[in-house]
């Protein structure tokens, strides 16, 4: 099976956990069995690997959120970045032209696009399978995966097939309606539209021609931001007669907000946390090292990270977006490729923050040219390489680097240190790469 899983959008629904660079699908949340955590991302990939561990998996995101995914899943996943937000389709045709140019993949071969983060069982992606296997028949250019409804939801489209049986041509679609009108749809035998269809890699790869002037995969690549923004559903799917749908009856669940996402979880904390008995359907998520006390609440969520602290009755949470937006504050944690990195402390003239290396993982070569640099070894070891001169590290160690000084740390074990930035311009603009010879 060849599959695209859609990463975008900055999760703001979620924060504080979640921000540009860390949407919610890298949250890490899921319990597993050897009590460490997964996040939603971890958790689709094991799940697909589980029911086909020859899955041909790429993964369609921003150039923000490569790195993360790298720390997540290796290096061995597919990645088509996107250059800059363009919305569905042109994610979706560079992510075709991918497939076929980059990795091989033969046109004739069916693809299935699906987001990455639904809340979802094994059963979903053997019914993933089964729509792969329908595309391959050529009976439609399109099969989508319709989700039997649970309730009248407001938040999703619909999709409405011309008859019961569980593959079935589509009637018509419906927008997202209000709980009335989709009460409505449902007695009609509508579906909820998940976002989710297969079709065969030469269908899009024409539908883009068609619409894009381009030749391969590079030079849509190139000429990516020059793209009109424009969804999938309307370049594409709103304008197609030949479409299926399948059914899918099993769970699926977008956990798009607070208040859907701890209805998920095992546990009713992660990190530091306790609660008195009189508290009824509270979660706590902690990130922070400093222990949080909740006595008394009521549906009520409390989360805490770097980014910020929030309280929030469960209902309420879901309308936190417009006041996220008023918060104007540099990024203070981020998962990198070769480890992670939080923000301690912020002055005028200052920037102090937490470094992580995994082991066998390096920063870039590179110079900073209006700040100076000093890094604390806190534990582990590796070596620092400064303007070329190699020299080995560990715990205790203290490494200054001047402005202009070209420098790199290489990690020998997981290595952890404290990097202090100081000048009158601190930016993280401020960064000249090099080759490491």
């Amino acid at each position: 099976m060849n599959i695209v899983l859609l990463s975008g959008g900055s999760g703001k629904r979620l924060w504080p956990l979640s921000n540009d660079i860390r949407s919610k699908q890298f949250i890490k949340i899921f319990k597993n069995a050897d009590g460490s955590y997964e996040s939603m991302v971890q958790r689709v990939y094991r799940q697909i690997r589980k029911v086909d561990a020859e899955a041909t998996v790429t993964i369609a995101t921003s150039k923000t959120q490569v790195s993360a995914i790298h720390n997540q899943l290796g290096e061995e996943v597919g990645i088509s970045v996107e250059p800059c937000r363009r919305d569905t389709f042109p994610a979706i045709a560079l992510a075709t032209a991918y497939l076929v140019d980059v990795q091989g993949v033969s046109p004739e071969e069916s693809v299935v696009v699906c987001p990455v983060d639904p809340f979802v069982e094994n059963d979903y992606f053997e019914a993933l399978k089964k729509l792969s296997a329908q595309a391959d028949k050529g009976e439609a250019n399109l099969v989508l995966m319709g989700i039997e409804p649970t309730y009248p939801s407001e938040k999703y489209g619909y999709i409405i097939p011309d008859s019961s049986e569980e593959t079935a041509s589509v009637s018509t679609f419906r927008e997202k309606p209000t709980a009335e009108v989709a009460a409505e749809y449902i007695r009609q035998g509508a579906l909820w539209n998940g976002g989710v269809f297969a079709y065969k890699l030469k269908y899009v790869l024409n539908k883009a021609h068609e619409l894009i002037d381009f030749r391969d995969y590079q030079d849509l690549f190139e000429k990516y931001d020059t793209l009109t923004k424009i969804s999938f559903d309307y370049a594409v799917v709103e304008k197609e007669d030949q479409i299926q749908v399948m059914r899918f009856a099993g769970q699926w669940k977008d956990l798009g907000t607070w208040n859907t996402l701890t209805e998920a979880m095992e546990e009713s904390s992660v990190g530091e946390a306790m609660m008195n008995e009189n508290c009824k359907n509270v979660h706590v998520i902690n990130e922070l090292n400093v222990p949080i006390l909740a006595m008394g609440l009521h549906d009520v969520v409390i989360s805490a990270s770097p980014e910020g602290i929030l309280v929030s009755d469960k209902e309420q949470s879901s309308y936190i977006k417009p006041f996220v937006d008023e918060i104007d504050q540099q990024i203070m944690f981020a998962e990198k490729s070769w480890g992670s990195f939080r923000v301690l402390d912020v002055e005028d003239e200052s920037l102090t923050i937490k470094v992580t290396l995994n082991a066998g993982h390096s920063m870039n070569y590179h110079s900073h040219q209006n700040r100076d640099e000093v890094w604390v070894v806190t534990s582990g070891n590796g070596r620092t390489i400064v303007d070329g001169m190699e020299q080995p590290v560990k715990a205790g160690d203290v490494v200054t680097m001047q402005a202009g000084c070209r420098h790199t740390i290489i990690a020998g074990s997981e290595l952890k240190l404290v990097e202090v930035q100081l000048g009158k311009e601190i930016s993280v603009h401020d960064k000249q790469k090099y080759v490491l010879e």
